[in-house]
């Protein structure tokens, strides 16, 4: 990839194979995702589609009862389109049942225990089908935190955690997913009316190229505002970063012996048979 401007047709060669691999390497044939109508994961499913074959593949659509009814329209022309098995799961009655002992309880707590009922479910099937959990947040979502630890963070393989919204909206393009995910307004869809952007107080777009300068060719401060950006926006999206770390590590382990878990000693299969 040359900046923000991807390769797309290598992208994808790229990330079917990982899919392919890391699926097919754990002894497995299948994935399970959910499916929510937006664009992240329309172009996951449409990348294992191609990786494992649509039978291969589970897609579920999880809303709650203020969700948008295009959200599940656009979920459902998204499988139609790869041909990957897909079904709805409502989790209003779930989500209802615990917040009757917490009437008060805002949108982000609502938020959160939305996201993680769904990952339930789909941990539940990946047992079920003997599926691998695939995840769909982007590497725009990861960086600012936007996302729910142990809820839509959550996941065994991810292959667009490297991909910066705009990019995954290119190759979207090359994959074919529907236009009109495509071009709606990315949401969560946790409340009504919510939109992302509208949220964090940016677009993806603008973003995304202060991202790229900030994390893949390391500029620092002076160098951003030389590149045109505000000293606010680069403050914001910087302390976003900082604040946010915890979520992208796994559980932090006390360190007591000579090889501690995630430090020491990562990778089992360095052992050979």
């Amino acid at each position: 990839m040359a900046g923000l401007t991807a390769n797309t047709a290598l992208l994808r060669q790229i990330l079917v194979g990982f899919v392919r691999d890391e699926v097919h390497k754990v002894g497995i044939s299948k994935a399970v995702l959910g499916l929510s109508g937006g664009i992240d994961s329309a172009l996951v499913v449409f990348i294992a589609a191609e990786a494992l074959g649509p039978e291969n593949v589970q897609a579920i659509c999880m809303p709650y009862k203020t969700s948008n009814p295009e959200s599940e329209a656009h979920a459902r022309l998204v499988a139609e389109a790869c041909g990957v098995n897909f079904s709805v799961l409502p989790i209003t009655p779930m989500v209802d049942a615990y917040f009757e002992s917490f009437p008060d309880a805002d949108n982000m707590r609502r938020g959160n225990k939305m996201a993680r009922e769904r990952m339930t479910i789909l941990f539940d099937h990946s047992a079920l089908l003997r599926a691998l959990v695939l995840g769909t947040s982007n590497k725009t979502e990861l960086l600012l935190g936007y996302g729910t630890l142990y809820g839509d963070m959550a996941s065994a393989l991810n292959p667009i955690g490297d991909l910066y919204k705009s990019q995954v909206w290119q190759l979207s393009e090359e994959f074919g997913v529907p236009q009109a995910v495509i071009d709606k307004k990315p949401s969560a869809d946790l409340w009504a009316g919510q939109t992302d952007e509208e949220e964090l107080g940016f677009s993806y777009r603008q973003v995304d190229e202060l991202l790229y300068r900030m994390v893949d060719l390391r500029l620092n401060r002076a160098e951003l505002m030389a590149e045109g950006f505000e000293s606010g926006f680069i403050d914001s999206v910087y302390a976003k970063i900082q604040n946010s770390h915890f979520k992208r590590r796994l559980p932090v382990i006390a360190k007591v012996s000579n090889r501690t878990i995630d430090r020491d000693f990562r990778y089992s299969r360095d052992w050979g048979k």
